[in-house]
């Protein structure tokens, strides 16, 4: 089981940042070999994508809103 617990550390690190060559093979080692791990890691991406997507949609309708606001004179 600790080996499931790193593979998640490792998932959650690759959604911020790249991993090394050796956690790299590590990670996909294990998801090669682990169907809940694989499971895992696409629930991980999808939440990664929603999370994206409503960030950029959030900022749209802020930067909106904002060219919207005329100063008073």
């Amino acid at each position: 089981m600790y080996s499931c617990k790193h593979a998640t550390t490792l998932m959650s690190k690759k959604l911020e940042t790249r991993l090394s060559f050796r956690e790299w093979v590590w990670l996909y080692t294990h998801l090669a070999l682990c169907a809940n791990c694989r499971r895992c890691y696409r629930q991980f991406k999808l939440l990664d994508k929603a999370n994206k997507s409503r960030r950029a949609f959030m900022q749209n309708i802020a930067a909106s809103q904002a060219s919207h606001i005329t100063p008073k004179s």
